[in-house]
């Protein structure tokens, strides 16, 4: 079974058109321990709305996992991990952090209970709201 994520990233550092153009990309940068037990959960085959912070603060595309979780070969410390991602799709409506917060149905979504977080899981029912919010068909 698919499990489901969101992955933040600076839009001004690495952004989905970035992803889009560049067909895949190692994501990294993540130190965090709550965020890097998240990351070491992934599986080949899951999938992760890629989620612009800063003065967007939403939704914008969708990824896929095509790796495991693996030690960053850039990183000094063993312990920070990293997976590799290629873009699926763009959302057609980007879903706006306010949205998701206006609505009762993700006051546990990690998203809104610990925004600090840069990577987040994502619940099956979650997942299918947000494609909803999204204008994708589930």
């Amino acid at each position: 079974m698919a499990g489901y994520w969101l992955l933040k990233t600076e839009p001004d550092c690495y952004s989905f058109a970035d992803l889009e153009r560049e067909g895949a990309t190692v994501w990294d940068g993540v130190s965090n321990n709550a965020a890097l037990k998240h990351l070491r959960a992934m599986q080949l085959g899951d999938q992760a709305f890629i989620y612009h912070t800063g003065d967007e603060r939403q939704a914008i595309g969708i990824a896929e996992i095509t790796s495991e979780p693996y030690p960053d070969p850039q990183a000094s410390k063993p312990n920070l991990m990293v997976v590799d991602v290629r873009p699926i799709r763009r959302l057609p409506q980007p879903v706006a952090l306010a949205t998701v917060k206006a609505d009762p149905f993700f006051a546990d979504f990690a998203l809104v209970r610990q925004g600090r977080l840069s990577v987040v899981p994502v619940n099956a029912e979650q997942w299918a709201r947000l494609c909803q919010m999204a204008g994708l068909g589930v």
